[in-house]
C-alpha cells in the first residue's frame, strides 16, 4: 500500500509543477517562455484559465492525501 501512494505522490507531484508552470505569468518568469507573455487567443480566455486553475487545485488536494496517509501508513505501521 505504501509502494501505491509513493508512486501516486510522484505522479502527482510532477503534474503540479507542470500545472504551476503553465498557468499565465504576472510579467516575465518560466511562463513566458511557454506563450504566456503573449496574447494569443487560447492563452487569454478565462474558460482555459479557470479549467486550469481547477485541475490545478484538484491534482494538489490528491497530492494532499497522498502526504497525509503515507504519514499515516508509516506512522501506524507495525
Amino acid at each position: 500500500m505504501t509502494v501505491l501512494f509513493t508512486v501516486l505522490l510522484v505522479i502527482t507531484s510532477l503534474m503540479l509543477i507542470l500545472m504551476v508552470l503553465l498557468h499565465k505569468g504576472r510579467g516575465g518568469g518560466l511562463s513566458d517562455m511557454f506563450g504566456g507573455g503573449m496574447s494569443s487567443g487560447l492563452g487569454g480566455s478565462s474558460v482555459a484559465e479557470k479549467n486550469l486553475d481547477r485541475i490545478t487545485i484538484g491534482v494538489g488536494v490528491i497530492w494532499f492525501a497522498c502526504i497525509v496517509a503515507l504519514g499515516l501508513l508509516l506512522a501506524y505501521q507495525s
